[in-house]
Order: structure tokens, then sequence, then C-alpha cells
């Protein structure tokens, strides 16, 4: 029986012997810790299912190459960095994960939200000096302050039960509105103006699409109550670049806690300014990053909302699933 060969990209070597665990001798593994590029012809010309994370591009100079390729196994929730459509139209099946960290993405969120509100992390960089002075540390209570979930799907409803437990206020912005839940959690569903007019924290939970690209932009910034924090940990394109570091710079933001930036993919190699020819776009997203790096008001981790042991695990789990599946001729997690 010929053995189906499966390329996982962006693997490190714990996630590596993870997989090797979760597969019987009919198939063959191959492990690849760097990102797939489409000069990667040798890497996927006989692949019978490719694994990639979300740096990898899958486009359609990729799955042209991959000339025995059935699947593309996302281990991710989104896909954006896919071509679903040349894929389709080749016969090739898209899976990916679309449930693995919603209480893990949430907690992060919460995470920044108490370094930002209690100003922790400007409290270790004294600390580790050796100066215990309380002087501009001063926070503010989380309880009865509103916060405005942009996004109440699967992440956002946990941000929503956390936030209750904080004695919060709670409103959302979403296309969908499940009344019920809203009853039962005690928040309310308002328009994304009048979200951004009342809320003294905002968080995003939007998938990123045509229809949620830049819906924070230049236009509607300027709504936003003076000195809200601004969270993100979905992803950088929700919110227009230029009005993110406008709102910063202007103070319309007291505080932004970033997990997910402008230009992140390029960041990924140490070397990538020598390795690769960046545009002027990206180089202007690398400059501002680095003077928002020097804002002590500016808190940004390097995507790692999902990045808990559990998550990552379920991420695995779902992903060898798929595949199991997809090969079986079984249902699976198939992207619509």
């Amino acid at each position: 029986m010929k053995k189906t060969v499966i390329s996982f990209f962006e693997v490190n070597s714990k996630e590596k012997n993870y997989l090797k665990k979760k597969f019987d001798k009919n198939f063959e593994l191959r492990f690849h810790p760097d990102v797939l590029n489409s000069s990667d012809k040798e890497l996927v010309s006989d692949s019978d299912v490719i694994s990639p994370f979300i740096y990898s591009v899958i486009s359609k100079d990729v799955i042209t190459k991959a000339k025995k390729l059935k699947l593309i196994a996302a281990r991710s929730t989104g896909y954006n960095h896919i071509d679903v459509k040349f894929a389709e139209k080749k016969k090739i099946s898209v899976a990916n994960v679309p449930f693995y960290g919603e209480n893990t993405v949430a907690e992060h969120t919460f995470a920044l939200i108490l370094d930002l509100s209690r100003n922790i992390h400007k409290a270790y960089v004294r600390t580790i000096k050796n100066d215990f002075s309380l002087s501009g540390l001063q926070g503010f209570d989380l309880k009865n302050k509103t916060i405005g979930i942009i996004g109440a799907g699967n992440i956002g409803i946990h941000v929503i039960k956390m936030a209750k437990g904080f004695g919060m206020k709670v409103i959302a912005f979403d296309v969908n509105h499940n009344h019920l839940l809203a009853e039962i959690l005690d928040f309310s569903y308002v328009t994304l103006p009048q979200l951004l007019k009342n809320s003294d924290i905002i968080t995003l939970h939007s998938p990123y699409n045509s229809q949620t690209r830049n819906m924070i932009n230049m236009e509607n910034v300027k709504l936003i109550k003076k000195g809200a924090l601004f969270i993100n940990t979905a992803r950088s394109g929700i919110i227009e670049p230029k009005a993110l570091y406008y709102a910063i710079e202007s103070g319309i933001f007291g505080g932004a806690g970033l997990d997910v930036f402008d230009g992140e993919d390029l960041v990924n190699e140490e070397n990538q300014m020598l390795t690769k020819n960046v545009s002027v776009d990206h180089l202007e997203s690398i400059l501002k990053r680095n003077i928002l790096l020097r804002k002590e008001n500016v808190i940004i981790t390097p995507h790692m909302a999902f990045d808990s042991v559990e998550a990552v695990e379920r991420i695995l789990d779902t992903t060898c699933e798929n595949i199991k599946s997809f090969v079986a001729g079984k249902s699976y997690y198939k992207v619509k």
C-alpha cells in the first residue's frame, strides 16, 4: 500500500515528536521548521498533504508546484493565507481547525488588559532596576468599566464571561445576534459607532476577511472615547495601520495591547532585511512597529495568544484527525 506523504511546515521539535505518535506506518511524515515559500518546489512536489501554520502563504504558485497534492490541512482557524478558490479549482480540499483556543486567546486578552490597567509592565522594568517607587504606576479598576467586544463569537463569548467576573459592563458588535445568550450573560448588542463611543476598553475578536478589513479606520477612530484601552489578539488588518498609529500618538488610545501587528510576518527571522526583497510599505510597517516598541503605554506580544500547551495540542489533534478522516473518506473540518 502506498504511503500518504504529509509535509508539515513551521513545526518545532516538540510538535514534531507529538505528531509522530499520531500516525501509523501508512503515513510518511516530513517536517520543516521554516515557512513554505513559492520557491520550495522540491518540498511539496510529491506531497499528498501539506500542513502549514499561519505564515506559509499557500499561493496559486505553491499549489501548482505540488503535483500530487490532495489536501491542505491548515493548523489554524483562519485560512486567508491559502488560495482556497484555486485549490478548489484544482480539486484540492482545504481543512482548518475551527475550535481550539477560545479560552486560551480570551485569557491572553485579559492578561494584556490587566497589564495595561495596572501598569504591571512598567513596574517590572522598574523593579529589576531596584526602583520601587510608585510614581506614575497608579492603575484603575475594571469593575464598572465598559468593555466593547468586536466579534462575539467563540472567543468573544469567553471574553464576555471573564469580563462579567470582573464586574464589567459589556457591549458587543457582531453581524450575528444571539439574544438568548445576551440575556443569560447580561450584555447588549450595539452598532459599531455606539461601541466605539461608549467603551473604556475595546477588544477585537472578529475574523479577518473583506468585510472586516480596516473595520476601524481613520474615519471612525475619532469616535472612540479618549483614553480607551485597545486590545488586538485577532488580526492586524481589522484596524487600519494609519488609524492605529494615529490613535496611539494622539492619545485616543490610552494604551494598546497588541498580539498582532502590521508586518509581523517580516520579523520571523532576524535577517529578514538581508534575505528578502522588502517593499517600501513593509519597511514603513517595520519602522512604525519599532516606534511602538518604545512607547510605555503599548505592549506587543509575538502572536502568542493561542500558544498554550493545551491549545497547541488541540490544534495538532484536530489537524491529525482532519488528515486521517480525509484519507479514510470520512467527514472533517472542511473549509467552505
